[in-house]
């Protein structure tokens, strides 16, 4: 489909600069597009693009200057990013509006529920009780256990797989690979030495607008549930373990991993390979750097930690600017020794 800059600019409330009747037909990198394309500039790193791409028309902040004349039609906005994102996120949804229907080789128990304007791949499986919501999208081998219900609007890519009585919002995303409901790691150390399983009996219950990047694991609870709250952002490769609870709008990167029974609250932000013990309380508005090791609760919001352990992280950043200087103070204490063994000795023969 082709749209105007015009069109475009009214879905994203923006104000055209040039012809606003050029027609684009797909989407490009500032760096590489061409004409018939549409790109947006944010980073001002490419800001040398502007001048060279072959893009028909381009998304640009309110603020961008001009140092020169351009052929693209512009499109301004408050902030060329976001409005983009809006863009991409119109384009999924046309996309996935033409996916409907049940292909060949699909498995739906008798007792299951299906909403209406859904898609569901081939050798996927549907267990007994599983309600599926209106729009929702299940591509190609997806596992859904029995009781699972999957709400309105929700995709759920290849290959992922949610154990019984899990419970999935609305507007969930959840990418290929990842399980959802495992067992969590419960076991009690037995006098011989031996482990004795503890049966996993809880669920997961993922709430709306949560989107979970592929491969990531989240076990289910021993009792009650593990809890991923709305907004939430999980990158791919993570690991959440049972009895977790991850707050509102919180966004955690990719190989980062979560004990059992931690509380993670509110608009926390978690750096790659950052690992939280268990039964700890993150505070809401948290910083957590990548590779950090979190060992104790962080009760006060909004504060950014980093270091393993992690440790406030002004304080972790003057540490690290004093390491460094560690050879050049080593230097001068033993002159400063030199020069004192010197004085003492200027003084005895004195």
């Amino acid at each position: 489909m082709k749209f105007k800059a015009a069109e475009i600019a009214g879905l994203i409330n923006g104000k055209t600069e040039g012809n606003p009747d050029v027609l684009v037909s797909s989407f490009g990198k500032i760096e590489e597009a061409k004409e018939g394309q549409l790109a947006f500039l944010a980073n001002p790193k490419y800001e040398e693009y502007l001048y060279t791409t072959g893009a028909s028309v381009i998304i640009v902040n309110e603020t961008q200057e001009l140092r020169e004349k351009i052929k693209a039609t512009l499109i301004r906005v408050a902030d060329a990013y976001s409005a983009f994102a809006t863009l991409l996120e119109i384009y999924k949804q046309q996309v996935a509006q033409q996916m409907v229907g049940i292909q060949e080789a699909v498995y739906v128990a008798k007792s299951a529920k299906l909403g209406e304007n859904i898609f569901i791949g081939a050798f996927s499986y549907i267990g007994e009780r599983v309600r599926i919501g209106n729009n929702v999208k299940i591509f190609p081998q997806v596992y859904i256990g029995d009781g699972v219900s999957v709400d309105d609007d929700s995709i759920l890519y290849p290959g992922v797989k949610v154990y019984h009585d899990c419970l999935i919002g609305k507007n969930v995303t959840i990418h290929a690979g990842t399980v959802i409901g495992a067992d969590g790691f419960g076991f009690a150390p037995q006098p011989d030495g031996t482990f004795k399983k503890v049966p996993q009996i809880g669920n997961v219950l993922i709430e709306d607008n949560v989107e979970i990047g592929a491969n990531t694991t989240i076990d289910r609870a021993t009792i009650g549930s593990t809890l991923i709250k709305s907004g939430a952002r999980l990158d791919n490769l993570i690991q959440i373990a049972h009895n977790v609870e991850v707050g509102n709008n919180t966004a955690i990167a990719a190989q980062s991993g979560i004990s059992g029974s931690t509380k993670i609250g509110n608009n926390v932000l978690m750096g790659g390979q950052a690992g939280l013990a268990g039964h700890i309380n993150i505070a809401d508005g948290t910083k957590i750097g990548a590779q950090s090791g979190v060992s104790k609760s962080i009760k006060k919001p909004n504060l950014a930690f980093t270091g393993s352990p992690a440790y406030d992280y002004n304080s972790a950043m003057r540490s690290i600017a004093i390491s460094r200087n560690l050879p050049e103070l080593e230097k001068r204490i033993t002159e400063l020794e030199q020069l004192v063994q010197q004085l003492l000795a200027e003084r005895v023969n004195s």
